[in-house]
């Protein structure tokens, strides 16, 4: 029983697996980046922090996405929530206080083609969330980068979302290999 059990578990994280679109990420001078800067730890580390979790968004992302497509995505600027203060904290440490008027946002171009490399949806998009402290979650400990992840989660479900279930409806253009 317990072996069975375990073989449907592999199985079924085996076929998640598989769905997913090839994702191809680059990030842009993030050196450039209007707001990535750290409050409490040296700015490398805190970039290179920052670039891992928007890949691990991005890759979440794209297994939502059918076997066989492939997404491309570069990012040219992110403004994460909230703004570094240098006179917030206590014996002058900084901190990074979150208001609304210091809203998350994120650049990016995007092309997305199916399996056949018809061209699903591609676009420049320019995001920014001035509503994000409406969505506040009910624990008081947030996952680091809450906002911007949502952010992006929205615009997925309502654009990319969109385009894949249309374009899940119509044949190919492309004879099948």
């Amino acid at each position: 029983m317990r072996h069975s059990l375990l073989a449907v578990t592999l199985l079924a994280l085996s076929c998640s697996a598989t769905a997913a679109a090839k994702l191809e990420l680059a990030f842009s001078e993030p050196e450039k980046y209007t707001d990535i800067r750290s409050a409490t730890e040296s700015k490398a580390r805190f970039q290179q922090r920052v670039l891992n979790r928007f890949e691990q968004f991005f890759t979440e992302l794209a297994n939502q996405m059918p076997e066989g497509y492939q997404w491309q995505v570069t990012v040219t600027d992110i403004d994460l929530a909230g703004d570094v203060d240098y006179f917030a904290g206590g014996a002058g440490q900084a901190m990074r206080i979150v208001k609304d008027i210091h809203s998350p946002a994120i650049r990016f171009s995007h092309q997305l083609r199916d399996q056949y490399g018809e061209e699903v949806l591609s676009a420049d998009e320019r995001l920014r969330d001035m509503g994000f402290m409406h969505r506040l979650s009910s624990t008081g400990i947030r996952p680091e980068f809450e906002f911007e992840q949502k952010m992006l989660e929205d615009w997925f479900s309502k654009t990319v979302q969109v385009q894949l279930d249309a374009h899940a409806s119509l044949a190919p253009k492309v004879s099948q290999p």
